[in-house]
């Protein structure tokens, strides 16, 4: 099972397909993520927390046995649903009641295809930090959990939140190496305090640049959480880094259900208005959806990037002003609007000229450019060769 699994997302990957598991806690998100397609499902106590109402934080409370809570609903619900889907199941490998070889093998036994370390310490610093470290209760032991499952034949899927975690992890075999942002940004229960996008792909390079170092051997690459939780953010880390796939929990099953529910009884409220009330309630259902601006940007931009846009205008829009636009965008993705208008845009002009179907000058004004020579400036700027020298390059490589 376990070279199986690896093997196809390995191939998956060549094949220049994305990776995409889902993070829960029920067996409803499990069966439509399987309907979906999805690689793997990962059951993890956040996840119940989530379908609960509760932020994903609840996963690190003494209000319940991780262990224990996981195994029962992975077993119950997620098992009998998920079929030939992978199932990982979050392992809490510092909890001082278990022996961590004999909960692993009760792991396997039950059907689960892997464990994940989760919760993690990884996650905690500061004081609270050092005193679990100085109990052993560390991220060590993460390790020798991931180390002992690989050895019993289980697909392993480590969280890493620096380089020199990674490089333990992969030292006992993990199969994947997961660069874990924190918790999901976005919607009512979303973390308020993360990584910029631009810090999570700073963070994600280092990670994987040190893999690609320590090791010879074919690592899965994939991350999860933080500021990833829109298709749009994720294409930004898949043009920037050499991740692979993506691990969603909230992106996949709680800000869905935040965003849908409320519209669709706010539509049943609305059943039967009069036809002069009509418009007045699409704009109402237009602002609420936007309340997000720094998303309705990126969104735009993903959309919009062949025209000409102005921050101005998208401020003028959403009703703010240009500078509050700006300083939003900033603080959340890390650079500048122009800047990621800029990156996006380079990136989509690589994509097209390997496609080797069109001229140069064409390519310029695809993306937004009517003036050749400022694209091809900025082109150089950006990806520190020429456009006639990346399309060169890549004929040679064919």
């Amino acid at each position: 099972m376990k070279a199986l699994l690896k093997q196809k997302l390995i191939n998956k990957n060549k094949k220049k397909e994305y990776i995409i598991a889902i993070a829960t806690g029920t067996g409803v998100s499990a069966k439509h993520a399987v309907n979906g397609g999805v690689d793997f499902i990962l059951a993890l106590n956040s996840g119940r927390f989530r379908q609960m109402g509760v932020s994903s934080l609840a996963g690190f409370l003494p209000v319940s046995n991780c262990n224990s809570l996981v195994m029962e609903f992975g077993s119950r619900e997620i098992l009998p649903i998920a079929k030939s889907v992978p199932v990982i199941l979050g392992l809490c490998a510092t909890d001082p009641l278990i022996d961590l070889e004999n909960f692993i093998n009760k792991i396997k036994s039950s059907g689960f295809a892997g464990i994940n370390n989760y919760p993690s310490v990884g996650m905690i610093d500061g004081l609270f930090g050092e005193a679990l470290e100085e109990e052993n209760i560390s991220y060590s032991r993460e390790v020798e959990a991931i180390k002992i499952a690989n050895e019993k034949g289980l697909f392993t899927i480590a969280f890493v939140f620096n380089k020199e975690q990674a490089i333990q992890m992969l030292n006992v075999g993990a199969d994947v190496i997961c660069v874990h942002f924190g918790f999901t940004k976005g919607g009512l229960l979303g973390a308020k305090k993360v990584l910029t996008l631009v810090e999570g792909v700073q963070l994600t390079k280092e990670i994987f640049e040190a893999c690609d170092q320590e090791s010879d051997r074919e690592v899965i690459k994939m991350i999860y959480g933080g500021s990833v939780y829109t298709p749009t953010d994720l294409k930004y880390m898949y043009d920037n880094t050499s991740t692979m796939g993506y691990i969603g929990g909230s992106a996949f099953e709680r800000i869905p259900i935040e965003n849908a529910i409320p519209s669709l009884i706010e539509e049943f409220k609305n059943t039967g208005s009069k036809e002069s009330d009509e418009f007045l309630i699409k704009m109402l259902e237009g602002v609420k959806k936007h309340y997000d601006y720094v998303g309705f940007v990126k969104e735009y931009i993903k959309k919009n990037y062949m025209h000409s846009i102005s921050l101005f205008d998208l401020a003028q829009v959403s009703h703010i002003s240009r500078p509050y636009l700006s300083q939003l965008f900033g603080k959340e993705v890390g650079c500048s609007f122009r800047d990621y208008l800029t990156n996006f845009r380079m990136n989509k002009a690589k994509e097209i000229i390997k496609q080797k179907k069109f001229r140069l000058v064409e390519v310029a004004e695809m993306v937004g450019y009517k003036d050749y020579a400022h694209f091809s400036k900025v082109f150089k700027k950006s990806v520190g060769t020429s456009p006639r020298e990346f399309q060169e390059k890549g004929n040679q490589n064919v």
